[in-house]
């Protein structure tokens, strides 16, 4: 006996997750891309990008990643592997599909399209990511700043940078990343508030996550993690951290603020600069809910673990540490899938949460 349709917000790894899930627990999923394919942004990052977790841990249930089960895919093949995934999976799915508008009509959901078109759902997941709100912190001198600003979303390779100066402003893994890469084009520096923090990529002969899986570690809820974890460390090989001791990039305290030609460092010294890229993270993106009183002041989702706090039926998928560390990675968020598809169906139809 099928639950109802359950409406899926993104055709990515938490959209196609979720379909899976979906199906699963006896519901009708309809997933609704705004892209041309179910793949999630994982065609727009750049192009040198690599998981960090092995292809046996970076594999849905049922479906085994190509290749060596101890490499590391490439973001192509990571494209590869859910345009593969979407085919196999038991859903419908609608491409060219964007949401602009959902509206809880008692006990279901009534879902606009930017076509015009619309249908109604009797639970939904938004699982459309956040890879369309880059966070660039706001920094003192930025309109008068005549280089160029970006965010990491919108970088592709080093070639573009070739003999310029280049900051990048960040601490974590695609900040690293870049950052290295960009050291053999261009004169750069990675610019961080607190510091680079490593994690290795290898203990004792076994890969980092065959230890988190044997330790659990991976699955700690977000309040035990964040008395154990500060910051997010990189992880890799010890090429990042000899890189950065030996000044390729150099490392140094984030910059006071910008100049009209480049930025200005806390010990008050003025440097040119031709373009400064900030690998600063992203934010859910999610107007399509904003007429639900589901976000707060930020535009955030209010949830418990992926589940609307405000409203019964919704739930939200590949959030950043919605229930452990690995909630928003390829490897983490299957899991988080079926926790809260499972979870909607043993809510009531159309109530509002206390």
């Amino acid at each position: 006996m099928s639950r109802g349709r359950l409406i899926v917000v993104g055709g990515g790894q938490s959209g196609l997750a979720a379909a899976r899930a979906g199906r699963e627990n006896g519901w009708e999923p309809v997933v609704l891309e705004a892209g041309q394919e179910p793949v999630g942004s994982w065609p727009q990052y750049y192009d040198s990008l690599r998981l960090f977790s092995p292809r046996r841990y970076s594999a849905f249930p049922g479906h085994p990643f190509p290749g060596d089960p101890d490499g590391y895919p490439g973001r192509h093949e990571v494209v590869d592997y859910f345009r593969g995934y979407a085919r196999v999976v038991d859903a419908e799915i609608r491409t060219g599909a964007r949401v602009v508008d959902v509206a809880s009509d008692g006990p279901s959901f009534a879902v606009e399209l930017a076509d015009g078109s619309s249908l109604v759902g009797d639970a939904l997941i938004a699982a459309s990511g956040s890879f369309d709100n880059p966070h660039v912190p706001t920094i003192s001198g930025r309109e008068a700043f005549g280089g160029k600003v970006l965010h990491v979303a919108e970088y592709r390779s080093p070639d573009a940078f070739a003999g310029q100066r280049i900051v990048v402003v960040g601490a974590g893994n695609s900040a690293v990343q870049i950052a290295y890469e960009l050291a053999d084009h261009a004169e750069t520096s990675l610019a961080v508030r607190d510091r680079v923090r490593f994690a290795p990529q290898t203990i004792a002969g076994r890969d980092l996550h065959w230890w988190l899986k044997l330790t659990r570690a991976d699955l700690l809820p977000p309040s035990v993690l964040k008395r154990i974890i500060t910051g997010t460390p990189v992880i890799g090989t010890d090429k990042y951290r000899t890189a950065l001791e030996a000044g390729r990039p150099d490392q140094r305290p984030m910059f006071a603020e910008f100049a009209s030609d480049g930025v200005v460092w806390p010990d008050g010294s003025r440097e040119k600069v031709d373009t400064v890229i900030f690998a600063t993270g992203y934010r859910p993106h999610l107007p399509y809910l904003r007429s639900l009183g589901v976000l707060d002041e930020t535009g955030m989702p209010t949830h418990d673990r992926g589940l609307s706090t405000q409203l019964s039926g919704l739930a939200f998928l590949g959030l950043e540490f919605q229930r452990s560390f690995s909630s928003n990675t390829v490897r983490g968020v299957h899991r988080d899938a079926g926790y809260v598809v499972a979870a909607l169906a043993r809510q009531p139809r159309g109530a509002v949460v206390a």
